[in-house]
């Protein structure tokens, strides 16, 4: 392929089979230690690659759509770009990103339930057809700033649990949807799919189940109009788990050979995007500031309280918080927790602590209760899976700096790449080689994710 970011300021270190990725994250934070003490991540882009044949393995011939959302740093998406996977957009500005890598219109889709005039316009412009619509206002808005459109209709889903109450849902009923394809029929529109999407959260796979049949329903609705339906888009929610992925892939495919057979003509497609980033990356953070603070304050409501007063409970601050690498925590919860990176002893006391950000703002809460040791500032924390809603766009609240990108790749994962014949001579440019010892220098060999 064509297009890769050639100037892009990043570089990917191959790892010498005696060297891990703790290692890596061992040396990035004594370098830091001397230099600045800024947060960072290690990028592990071989889990993309691995994660990829699994999906192969499990999912084909559905294929996937990554939401450019969940983590739009320059390696996942060439990594993604080379193994052929599609993209699916929410703004003029990931769609752009896109681009830029070369992939072509035809494996783009633009995904934001509630478009921009201005941004639809430029997805015409660029050749991006296909695209999500759930209302009659949206689709007038389409009709009227992108004519050539190919519309998937998004059904609601009934995945609602008890923690998702007030989350925003989309998506129609099966009633308008006759509507919407009156209004597309008017306005000479086409509608060429369905869309649905259930939450990762959801622990009810029938949910799967009663969204195809809702989408069988709307392509037989469409063929009294006489659209010509050819794509099924069974959204996201992948969470990255093997088990996951297999669980979902049992429930659905009786139901799509039935439905949606492969001389039906429909492309089933999907959009896993923590399935493949969540695992990825490590973010290592410092701690910049500690105080004591009284046991019942940092209790949540309604925990009675069991601890000896005498024992110190700490509040520690920390370079990093939701207005940068945790905004998902402000509506989820936090899906990881704090390791300690120095050692310390087994019999060592831990106590009750909690993480907040740099930011000083009652929101910027990382974690609220834990046990840890007694820590000092200066001292490191570890969280794994922060590959997902972590690297996107991010805020310049208080200052904030976006932390490095370290992105590694194993020899083995390379290998795969180039023995399925992806491994571009323009990505290659982008790696160097990492011995066992890993006596390296961050501004020698690595740079931040633009």
């Amino acid at each position: 392929m064509k297009g890769f970011l050639e100037d892009a300021n990043y570089s990917i270190g191959l790892l010498d089979e005696g060297a891990t990725l703790a290692d890596v994250i061992d040396n990035c934070i004594y370098e830091h230690t001397h230099t600045g003490k800024k947060a960072f991540y290690v990028g592990d882009l071989g889990k993309l690659v691995r994660n990829n044949i699994q999906w192969q393995n499990v999912m084909a011939p559905i294929k996937p759509f990554y939401p450019v959302k969940c983590n739009s740093t320059p390696g996942v998406l060439e990594i993604l770009g080379t193994l052929g996977v599609g993209f699916a957009c929410s703004s003029k500005s990931e769609m752009a990103l896109v681009q830029d890598l070369g992939i072509s219109p035809e494996n783009i889709i633009f995904t934001n339930p509630c478009k921009q005039a201005s941004q639809i316009k430029y997805a015409g412009k660029a050749g991006i057809n296909i695209m999500t619509c759930d209302n009659d206002i949206e689709l007038k808005k389409i009709s009227r700033n992108h004519p050539n459109a190919k519309l998937l209709l998004h059904i609601a889903t009934e995945d609602i649990t008890a923690g998702e109450e007030m989350n925003m849902k989309f998506g129609t009923t099966l009633k308008n949807c006759r509507h919407l394809m009156e209004c597309a029929k008017e306005l000479g529109v086409q509608i060429v799919g369905v869309k649905f999407h259930v939450s990762g959260s959801c622990k009810d796979l029938q949910t799967y189940i009663h969204a195809i049949s809702d989408a069988r329903c709307v392509f037989d609705m469409a063929e009294e109009f006489g659209f010509k339906m050819n794509m099924l888009d069974i959204g996201g929610g992948f969470t990255g788990s093997e088990l996951q992925l297999e669980e979902v892939n049992h429930v659905i495919r009786p139901l799509l050979d039935v439905y949606f057979p492969k001389e039906s003509g429909v492309n089933v497609i999907a959009e896993p995007g923590c399935y493949y980033v969540s695992s990825a990356f490590t973010l290592a953070v410092n701690i910049i500031a500690k105080k004591t603070v009284e046991y019942d304050k940092l209790l949540p409501s309604g925990v009675e309280q069991t601890r000896n007063d005498d024992e110190p409970v700490f509040t520690y601050y920390i370079n990093d918080g939701v207005y940068g690498s945790f905004a998902s925590k402000l509506s989820e919860k936090l899906n990881t927790i704090p390791e300690v990176h120095k050692k310390y002893k087994e019999d060592e006391p831990l106590f009750a602590s909690s993480l907040w950000g740099p930011s000083c703002d009652e929101l910027d809460q990382i974690v609220e209760n834990c046990l840890l040791p007694e820590l000092s500032v200066g001292d490191w924390l570890i969280f794994d899976n922060m590959g997902s809603g972590t690297l996107g766009e991010q805020s310049t609240f208080n200052d904030y700096q976006r932390p490095l990108i370290y992105y590694m790749m194993s020899f083995s994962d390379w290998d795969e790449m180039q023995d399925a014949g992806i491994a571009s001579d323009t990505l290659m440019k982008n790696f160097f080689f990492v011995p066992s010892c890993i006596p390296l220098s961050p501004e020698d060999r690595f740079s931040t994710a633009a």
